[in-house]
C-alpha cells in the first residue's frame, strides 16, 4: 500500500470537521451503554464496601444520582458513566487495594469530572447522596 492509500477508504467518508459529528456515525452510543452496564452491576457492591473508606463518597454517589436523572444532559451523563465506570472496574493505574494511595487514582478522575460537568449536579443529587451515606454509616 502507498503512502496516499488508505486500509480503509470509507473511514473519513462523508466527514466535515466543520460540521458536529452524526451520532449514528460515533461510537459514543455503544460505549455508554457499556459502561452503563458495568456501573449498574458493579456501583453499588463496590459503593457498599468502601463507602467509609474514601472521601469522595459523596461526589461518587451525587454522579450517580445525577447520571441517572432524566433531565442530565447525555454527553454529562456519558462522562459521569465513564468515571462511575472507572471506580467499579477492578483494573486501576492505582490498584485500590494500596493503603494510602489506592482510590487517589479514583478522587483524580471525580475531581477533573466535577470540573468539566459538576454544574449539571443538583442539589436534590447532593442531598440524596449525603442523605443515603448517613443511613449506610449508620448501620
Amino acid at each position: 500500500m502507498s503512502a496516499t492509500e488508505k486500509a480503509s477508504p470509507d473511514v473519513n467518508a462523508g466527514f466535515d470537521p466543520t460540521k458536529p459529528i452524526d451520532p449514528s456515525r460515533a461510537l459514543v452510543p455503544s460505549v455508554m451503554r457499556l459502561n452503563e452496564q458495568r456501573v449498574a452491576k458493579g456501583f453499588w457492591p463496590k459503593f457498599r464496601k468502601v463507602v467509609s473508606h474514601v472521601p469522595f463518597a459523596s461526589e461518587a454517589l451525587s454522579v450517580w444520582y445525577c447520571a441517572k436523572d432524566d433531565d442530565t444532559p447525555t454527553a454529562a451523563k456519558g462522562m459521569m458513566l465513564a468515571a462511575l465506570a472507572y471506580f467499579v472496574l477492578p483494573v486501576d493505574f492505582v490498584p485500590d487495594f494500596i493503603a494510602g494511595l489506592g482510590y487517589t487514582d479514583d478522587a483524580a478522575v471525580f475531581t477533573a469530572l466535577l470540573g468539566v460537568v459538576g454544574r449539571n449536579l443538583k442539589p436534590r443529587h447532593r442531598e440524596a447522596a449525603k442523605r443515603d451515606i448517613a443511613k449506610m454509616r449508620e448501620d
